[in-house]
């Protein structure tokens, strides 16, 4: 073997290295008979409501941490940061526990985003999202059930668009936030990636949870930072108070927007996959010439 080809077998990617799996089906009825798949609802009902008791009740904490009509230190509580930390902490410990039963959505946004990557079936993608919004809002009544005082007093977690800022800003927060969320989650978890780099171990929940993080820096000031439809359902739900529904819409669209741009920027700009289909087709056209 020569030194060039040495390298071109360690060095480089080749096809006989890696196969793309193949996309899922739009409709996969079969799905149903499965119970791995009502595993996997099971297993997103309840991560979405360990993630909004958790997240929702820290940030109610730290509203009554800081409230200086009830004795509270401006200073006190966990501040933003903190609050970021336990939505990203959050969304890193859940995507790792059930990455390997469900996928680890947790948002259908996320799911959302999968689906037109052709990454789910429309069945899997739309009872997804179905049990992380019923998850949401039961982890958001547990909240309520056990600090009804101060869940009412302090908003309740619910998303809003504060002061200051228009609807037009909110909405490109929500789209951008989800779309660094939604990019992250295709790059970490891209078996392609995984299969070239092996020789770099990358745990996937970890650049997700960051990413959560991070955004939540960003916009918390903005719009409580949404990125998650089931997440700002859950809260408005319980919550229930026109504040909570004036906006509402922005953490709909906003995410399905950023998550849609984020699925065709990764598919078919970083993996060439527009320029992979029209290979095929000129392909496929120069032997029926022939």
């Amino acid at each position: 073997m020569t030194k060039d080809a040495g390298v071109a077998e360690h060095g480089s990617f080749t096809a006989k290295d890696y196969h793309d799996p193949p996309p899922a089906p739009l409709i996969d009825a079969e799905e149903l008979t499965k119970w791995s798949f009502y595993r996997a609802l099971i297993a997103e009902f309840v991560a979405t409501l360990l993630f909004l008791y958790i997240t929702v009740l820290t940030v109610i904490g730290y509203k009554s941490q800081t409230d200086t009509d009830s004795n509270g230190d401006v200073c006190g509580g966990v501040g933003i940061l903190g609050i970021s930390w336990a939505f990203g902490g959050m969304i890193f410990i859940l995507v790792y526990c059930t990455a390997g039963i469900s996928g680890g959505h947790i948002n259908p946004a996320v799911t959302f985003g999968l689906f037109l990557a052709r990454k789910v079936s429309l069945i899997r993608a739309v009872m997804y999202m179905v049990a992380q919004c019923l998850g949401a809002i039961c982890g958001v009544g547990l909240v309520k059930a056990f600090q009804k005082s101060y869940y009412k007093k302090y908003g309740g977690g619910a998303n809003e668009l504060n002061e200051g800022y228009n609807t037009g800003v909110g909405l490109a927060a929500e789209i951008i936030g989800t779309f660094v969320l939604v990019y992250t989650v295709f790059s970490a978890t891209d078996p392609k990636r995984n299969a070239r780099d092996s020789h770099v171990p990358v745990l996937a929940p970890l650049p997700i949870g960051f990413a959560v993080f991070m955004v939540h820096l960003a916009t918390i000031p903005i719009t409580g930072t949404g990125i998650n439809p089931a997440r700002s359902l859950g809260a408005a739900v319980i919550y229930n108070k026109n504040k909570a529904w004036d906006d509402h819409w922005i953490f709909w669209v906003g995410p399905f927007i950023g998550a849609a741009i984020a699925a065709f920027y990764y598919q078919f700009i970083l993996r060439a996959g527009a320029v992979k289909a029209l290979g095929s087709f000129r392909s496929g056209a120069s032997h029926v010439r022939n």
